[in-house]
């Protein structure tokens, strides 16, 4: 079979593209994942091409009762509430009750020893659904949502679900490429940061503080996040950065302020001697309301763990670019 390719990229967007090429998926929240089965055997491939196939033995089952030896395909690993919602967090542990892992599959690029990554996207869609039929327990297929781009948004908010993905129905399979030809919308912003440090407290910290890396390749301040930790995940946060201390402050820009701003994000230099840095290892994802003026998030709060992002990989969405 072909190399492993690695996945396409879409570019962010404010609004939905509009046109008859256009066809619109729900923007799921997991982990990217490409699959590959050959002769039998299912390898899970991250977006950095991290062999995942330990962590999810039970998508690894699923994909592997698929009928056909030898194929590629292009998904995200997925943690489904009970009313069907993709959660990003539940991901980051065993799912509880009600909580169903699966594999949303949106795209199919080889079958045995033939790329279809030359052909346009209506075609593998129709290999796609081919391939999955019927889809075995714990494999979903991503289809094109029907209606106008507006009732599409209207739909998607009203679900609380994290956005949409808009792909041109003819667009080719661009490995490792971010292409226009596919465009994400979030509707409730979300960022990936790098943690740079964070104020402790009795049992290991009250908030940490995040950044991305700028035009400059050096890490800039965005913000304390302190809400959106369960007692979970705020334990394994700590756990990765207690081990990872650093002698000085990795962000290019603290302090950044001489007294509080308006919505408590800015960090003076009296903050500065209470807070305990941390070499920028660890990648979350972060939401907020959005950016303010001073390049800094609104109502920031903690999502998850990124386990698929490099540091030096998190740059702003330009759909969200302080700098407008």
């Amino acid at each position: 079979m072909m190399p492993i390719p690695k996945p396409m990229l879409a570019q962010s967007s404010d609004d939905l593209p509009v046109g008859r090429t256009w066809t619109y998926e729900v923007k799921w929240d997991g982990y990217r994942c490409i699959a590959v089965k050959k002769d039998g055997r299912v390898t899970l491939w991250s977006r950095n091409q991290k062999d995942l196939t330990p962590a999810y033995p039970k998508v690894e089952a699923a994909i592997g009762r698929l009928r056909t030896p030898s194929f590629v395909i292009d998904g995200e690993v997925v943690v489904l509430d009970p009313a069907g919602r993709p959660s990003f967090q539940a991901l980051q542990r065993r799912p509880t009750r009600g909580m169903t892992l699966a594999y949303v599959a949106f795209d199919i690029l080889a079958v045995g020893h033939e790329s279809l990554m030359h052909r346009p996207l209506e075609e593998r869609r129709a290999q796609l659904r081919s391939l999955l039929a019927p889809p075995p327990i714990g494999l979903l297929m991503s289809e094109a949502l029907p209606g106008t781009p507006q009732r599409i948004e209207a739909e998607i908010r009203r679900l609380g679900l994290e956005g949409v993905v808009a792909k041109r129905s003819d667009s080719l399979y661009l490995s490792g490429q971010r292409s226009d030809a596919w465009v994400k919308v979030k509707f409730s912003p979300q960022q990936e940061f790098v943690v740079g440090g964070y104020k402790p407290d009795a049992s290991n910290f009250e908030s940490v503080l995040v950044g991305y890396y700028g035009l400059d390749k050096k890490l800039h301040y965005a913000a304390k996040l302190r809400a959106g930790f369960t007692p979970h995940l705020k334990a394994e946060v700590f756990r990765r950065i207690a081990d990872r201390p650093s002698g000085r402050c990795p962000f290019v820009d603290l302090p950044n302020s001489s007294g509080r701003s308006r919505w408590g994000e800015g960090i003076t230099e009296a903050d500065m001697a209470a807070l305990k840095w941390v070499k920028p290892t660890l990648v979350v994802e972060g939401a907020f309301v959005e950016w303010t003026r001073e390049g800094l998030l609104r109502h920031p709060k903690f999502v998850g763990i990124r386990e698929d992002k490099r540091p030096r990989d998190v740059i702003v969405d330009r759909a969200v670019d302080p700098a407008g």
